[in-house]
């Protein structure tokens, strides 16, 4: 079966040297949108290619790759705005449509802004930036430790609120950010903890034990790159730390912790050593 607004494999159905076609089962003979077919195509011949409505709602194929799919969200540019709405540039020929109902704030010719692809109500593709009628406060399939994609939707008083998985809000807190996030800005992080209201906060490095086993072999790494000596500790800055590992002071912690309990390492207020 067939679905409108992810990638297809599909058969080429007819291709004369200009247009070529593709079975689209119930939706009939789809056209193939890119200027450029695929080299050495012929009838017969299957292909991957990204299903999409075209500005009638009829079906179009093209074997560009967008920058979301069905149910995605993405960081996008307006390029025209119309009696219409707002279109977005998502990568491939047609734009993407934002209907004025769809914007929590007026769009305009250049501006950047986070959306969510979704299907109207006339079965075409289109876009929101009412994030909130799409992305739900309440986590259900995840869990702890898990690791997901976010992209930064914006700054609260708290920190940075994320989409997590194209689905649901988090919040990174600034006191366990050590790097510079900006709006749009793809990444991936971690449940940290999903509160008794099912609300999540993230994390950008993974906690717990799994995290610990690696970063202390880095650790052992780099004193030995560095003649057994490293200017850092656990009174160290959390900045510091994270430049060094890129992980949180308290993983940091942990993993000298379990060094120095295995007397492997010595520690000072303002260094690590390693043990011979």
């Amino acid at each position: 079966m067939i679905e409108i607004g992810h990638f297809n494999t599909l058969t080429i159905k007819s291709y004369n040297g200009m247009q070529l076609h593709l079975d689209g089962d119930k939706f009939g003979d789809i056209l193939l949108t890119d200027k450029q077919v695929p080299r050495d195509a012929k009838i017969g011949d299957s292909l991957a290619v990204f299903i999409y409505t075209g500005s009638d709602s009829e079906i179009l194929a093209t074997c560009k790759k967008p920058f979301a799919e069905m149910g995605g969200v993405a960081w996008l540019k307006v390029v025209s705005v119309n009696q219409a709405g707002a279109f977005l540039d998502w990568g491939i020929s047609k734009d993407l449509l934002v209907p004025f109902a769809e914007q929590d704030y007026e769009l305009e010719v250049g501006d950047y802004c986070l959306a969510k692809v979704f299907m109207d109500e006339q079965h075409r593709i289109a876009a929101s930036t009412e994030l909130n009628n799409f992305i739900l406060d309440e986590v259900s399939y995840l869990k702890e430790g898990d690791k997901v994609s976010l992209i930064i939707a914006k700054k609260t008083d708290l920190g940075f609120k994320a989409v997590v998985d194209d689905a649901f809000w988090g919040v990174l807190y600034y006191n366990e950010v050590f790097q510079p996030l900006k709006e749009g800005q793809k990444l991936t992080g971690y449940i940290k903890k999903i509160r008794e209201d099912r609300k999540v906060d993230l994390s950008l490095n993974k906690t717990g034990h799994t995290h610990v086993a690696p970063l202390t072999q880095q650790i052992i790494t780099r004193l030995g790159e560095n003649n057994g000596h490293l200017d850092l500790s656990d009174k160290s800055s959390p900045e510091e730390i994270n430049a060094a590992f890129g992980v949180s002071k308290k993983v940091f912690k942990h993993a000298i912790g379990v060094l120095y309990k295995e007397r492997r390492i010595t520690l000072t207020k303002t260094s690590i050593t390693l043990n011979k």
